[in-house]
């Protein structure tokens, strides 16, 4: 294996401060994170559930916030409904045999969601198709969508009603400001429905 030298490894620690840096300046993404809090808070509030999309290092960050909201962020409290719309293989394969991969999500979201429900579809390019098919039957529905992506431009932004933009154009990158992001959401859905943790 080859060897990475100390200051390659360093690098990469430094790229991502720097990235992780200016999203905590960005005021565009900060207002986007709490008005993404807001919908679910407002959502959950009123009866509705979360649901969660994105393939390969989208489809673990699905699951991580989905895991976050069911069990537990900060502190003891009840469960709050989140499914991530990646984990059920029989549900994948059969809808990917039987439709084609570009519907994967679509017909779950179909299936499951009902308006009034918040969908967070997770794209780093924002043009992933089973991820633009999930938003477009989402919409369809009145479910509140929100996109994760990153900077570059997409057909994505145009179907969703929140956008948090990650201001890097590269995968790893942005991943990590989704999962930080996500993080802060969780927080402040958190503090808003069962007040501010025990000290």
């Amino acid at each position: 294996m080859a060897e990475r030298s100390p200051d390659t490894i360093a690098d990469h620690f430094r790229r991502s401060c720097e990235a992780l840096e200016r999203a905590a300046t960005d005021a565009t993404l900060l207002a986007s994170v709490a008005e993404i809090a807001e919908a679910i808070t407002r959502s959950y509030q009123s009866g509705g559930k979360l649901l969660l999309a994105g393939n390969g290092g989208s489809a673990a960050d699905a699951q991580h916030i989905a895991a976050e909201f069911l069990s537990r962020m900060n502190f003891d409290r009840d469960p709050l409904p989140a499914v991530a719309l990646t984990t059920d293989t029989s549900v994948l394969t059969a809808v990917g045999n039987d439709y084609g991969f570009d519907h994967v999500f679509e017909r779950q979201v179909r299936g499951l969601a009902r308006a009034g429900d918040v969908l967070i579809a997770i794209s780093t390019s924002g043009r992933s198709p089973n991820v633009i098919a999930a938003l477009q039957a989402a919409r369809k529905l009145g479910v509140v969508t929100v996109g994760f992506t990153g900077n570059k431009p997409s057909a994505m932004t145009a179907l969703c009603d929140h956008v948090l933009a990650a201001p890097t154009p590269e995968t790893p990158l942005i991943q990590q400001i989704h999962i930080v992001a996500a993080h802060a959401i969780c927080t402040l859905v958190e503090d808003a429905l069962f007040g501010p943790p025990p000290s």
